[in-house]
């Protein structure tokens, strides 16, 4: 039995039965598919709960109950998933060019029900022509690619005002002073940080929320 108890330190996150429920056939389908390829290191579905479920979840407070969100590397549907089940109003990009996890990607779309909601077989660092990703009001990715690349790529699809947000690990003060011309260059300035600890994880993580200049 999974528990839909979704616990940080110094954090709570509330969900509705629904979404509960969601993102329990989310996790039974997750745990399914990695038995036969690789979709995540974490076998156990209470573990997938506690650490990836949980992660995705942490960026929830930042993102508004409509608009755009571009998930880039979306792999396994981590963090778009879960962040799309408790934001069903707003447009989510899934840019995943992996096929088989495309695959899987459309399965959960499917058995979820979830709408407005779309996988992108591309590259973040490749031109997307024609592309719909101009204005996103949200831009996530988690263990995609160092901050200075996520920057470089996501930066000229984030709409005025938007917030990129990236999950760091316990390395946050020098990997933001490596990325501080870019941030320049590219018109952000850092929003917010949040550093956190996850059910079960010794390790210290924190999120980082750009945001583009109006």
């Amino acid at each position: 039995m999974i528990s839909t108890e979704l616990c940080f330190t110094g954090t709570e996150v509330s969900l509705l039965p629904k979404q509960k429920d969601l993102l329990c056939i989310f996790i039974r389908e997750l745990t399914a598919w990695n038995k036969h390829m690789n979709l995540t290191g974490l076998s156990s579905t209470q573990r997938i709960m506690d650490e990836l479920v949980a992660d995705s979840l942490m960026p929830l407070p930042y993102l508004p109950d409509t608009g755009i969100c571009l998930d880039v590397g979306s792999g396994a549907g981590i963090p778009a998933i879960p962040l799309k089940i408790c934001r069903p109003a707003m447009k989510f990009f899934l840019m995943e060019p992996n096929s088989k996890k495309g695959s899987f990607l459309k399965q959960i779309i499917r058995l979820c029900g979830l709408k407005q909601i779309e996988i992108i077989r591309d590259r973040i660092d490749t031109p997307l022509e024609p592309s719909p990703l101009t204005e996103c009001d949200i831009i996530t990715s988690r263990a995609m690619a160092p901050l200075p690349k996520l920057i470089e790529w996501c930066a000229p699809y984030l709409a005025p005002g938007g917030l990129m947000i990236a999950f760091i690990g316990n390395q946050f003060e020098e990997i933001l002073t490596e990325s501080e011309p870019l941030l320049k260059e590219k018109a952000l300035f850092v929003h917010d940080s949040k550093p956190y600890t996850l059910k079960g994880k010794g390790l210290k993580r924190s999120l980082l929320i750009l945001k583009k200049q109006k």
